[in-house]
């Protein structure tokens, strides 16, 4: 995290706390974007650790990192058995066939020029990305700066707790307080998160 944007994110009092708090977290590019898409998709409506046992589990079905190739010629009762529902192997196939056959590139070379919103559109034409995994895409593959995930519910938690004693808001609200994070929005979200796990 650089100057900036540690100084943009403690113009907000509470979030300069976070910050004190958890110390420095970074918001990276991923070596690989298509293994970080799977995990994504693995990681849906799952706690960490069921979604990091069943990732295990996956890995070892394909027997190495997760690449198109792998992934579609992966046996469908081996991944089932490794605790990946029918609905997740036909996501993670649909993802495998995008990746591999698509015209499109999905890589961050290919998203280069495409605004956040492009993105999410382009990923969520894949049957089985929605909007949520599109946007764990744009931090966590792509890298991208200033993403406020709305959909996700540990970041709405993580807001209520931090700025409204744990009392409900409404996206509006959290949009709002999000706004005093720009063009940084995505390291808000990681502390918002390092914050509600701990």
């Amino acid at each position: 995290m650089d100057g900036d944007v540690a100084a943009t994110l403690r113009e907000d009092p509470t979030m300069a706390a976070l910050v004190d708090r958890h110390g420095r977290l970074s918001v990276e590019p991923a070596d690989d974007e298509f293994g970080r898409l799977c995990t994504s998709i693995v990681n849906q409506q799952l706690s960490t650790a069921s979604a990091d046992a069943i990732r295990e589990r996956f890995l070892d079905v394909l027997g190495g990192d997760p690449t198109p190739d792998r992934v579609l010629a992966a046996d469908e009762s081996a991944l089932r058995e490794a605790g990946l529902s029918g609905t997740k192997v036909e996501y993670l196939r649909n993802v495998a066939a995008a990746f591999r056959d698509d015209e499109r590139d999905f890589t961050r070379e290919g998203l280069a020029g495409v605004s956040d919103e492009a993105v999410v559109d382009r990923l969520t034409e894949i049957h089985g990305v929605g909007e949520w995994t599109a946007r764990m895409y744009l931090i966590f593959a792509l890298g991208r700066e200033d993403v406020l995930p709305l959909g996700d519910l540990a970041v709405r938690k993580g807001i209520e707790q931090a700025y409204n004693d744990g009392e409900g808001l409404s996206r509006a609200e959290i949009r709002e307080i999000g706004e005093a994070w720009r063009p940084y929005r995505s390291y808000g979200t990681r502390y918002i998160w390092a914050e509600y796990e701990s």
